[in-house]
């Protein structure tokens, strides 16, 4: 059966996964890569596999490297996803490390790593699968590990069903009233009734965001845009290759995303789309009650700290 090869990442996306930078030294140099493929093999030994594409520019020095450090990232390390999944940079500049076993980098701040032996590398497909003894581990308690589903980087969060309770409580209402509540509720409305309107224009809603970003901020660099929309890199290129097959949008010589003629068009188009589906929203109240709530919403995001 052949598959569509982004139609069949959409499907795989469907499992969530934590992210990590794999790093090892080859010689003098060192070299990280982003990895979705990490998991554990063994308790007794310790083993762990990942996967690294055979088109990987560094293939080599992980395929011969006696060490490796997997890196788990916390989700406050976007930005070292993003940077370790690009090719022809200096991807350490800037990024605070230490040295492991055979002096391999370890990311600091990372939610854990593990610093691993090379025990065996095997053939799958279009990747090699690296198997790695650990041999020492670390891990931080406080904060939580950066997670991708669905093509976006996501934050991890207890189930609904695992969270204490205590005794029941007399309500009065007040759930209602949370601003989190609110706030979750009418986005998954929001979104579940504009989203679909998006099909009669032919685009869904990771291109949705790639189009009116680029329409109301000009060319981006892939890494920021990535940022911009909260979707892993990866995901990302995909996105813009749908995108680009269309006609839609273009990368210049220094990497910055454009949209073309076509693209421009097309995103003023939904982006009045927005507008005309916003107004009829809030016919029913009044321009002042629109106002405060656009505004107050603005100062919840600026006290949080809005992604850059």
């Amino acid at each position: 059966m052949n598959f569509d090869t982004r139609d069949f990442r959409s499907a795989l996306g469907k499992f969530a996964t934590g992210v990590t930078v794999v790093t090892t030294r080859d010689g003098e140099e060192d070299h990280g890569v982003t990895a979705s493929s990490f998991n554990s093999v063994s308790m007794d030994p310790p083993l762990i596999l990942w996967s690294i594409d055979k088109g990987a520019y560094s293939l080599d020095a992980y395929r011969h490297a006696e060490y490796f450090v997997v890196n788990v990232l916390g989700n406050e390390q976007v930005d070292i996803s993003n940077r370790f999944a690009r090719r022809g940079e200096d991807k350490f500049a800037g990024i605070a490390t230490d040295q492991g076993l055979g002096g391999v980098a370890r990311v600091t701040g990372a939610a854990a790593h593990f610093e691993c032996r090379t025990w065996n590398v095997y053939e799958g497909g279009d990747h090699l699968i690296i198997v790695g003894e650990v041999l020492r581990y670390a891990y931080r308690n406080e904060g939580s590990a950066l997670v991708f589903h669905n093509g976006r980087y996501a934050v991890p969060e207890p189930h609904p069903l695992m969270l204490d309770v205590g005794e029941p409580t007399e309500m009065d209402g007040r759930l209602g009233q949370h601003l989190l509540y609110l706030m979750r509720q009418a986005l998954a409305a929001y979104r579940g009734d504009f989203y679909p309107r998006l099909a009669s224009l032919g685009v869904n809603d990771n291109e949705w965001r790639v189009l009116t970003l680029l329409a109301d901020g000009g060319p981006l660099a892939a890494e920021v845009l990535a940022r911009r929309v909260s979707q892993p890199l990866a995901e990302l290129e995909d996105t813009l290759a749908a995108l680009r097959e269309r006609g839609l949008l273009s990368v210049d010589d220094v990497e910055s995303v454009r949209l073309t003629e076509a693209g421009q068009t097309l995103a003023l188009r939904l982006l009045t789309v927005a507008d005309d589906y916003e107004r009829r929203l809030f016919e029913s109240l009044a321009a002042n009650e629109v106002d405060a709530l656009k505004s107050g919403l603005g100062r919840v995001i600026e006290r949080l700290g809005a992604p850059s």
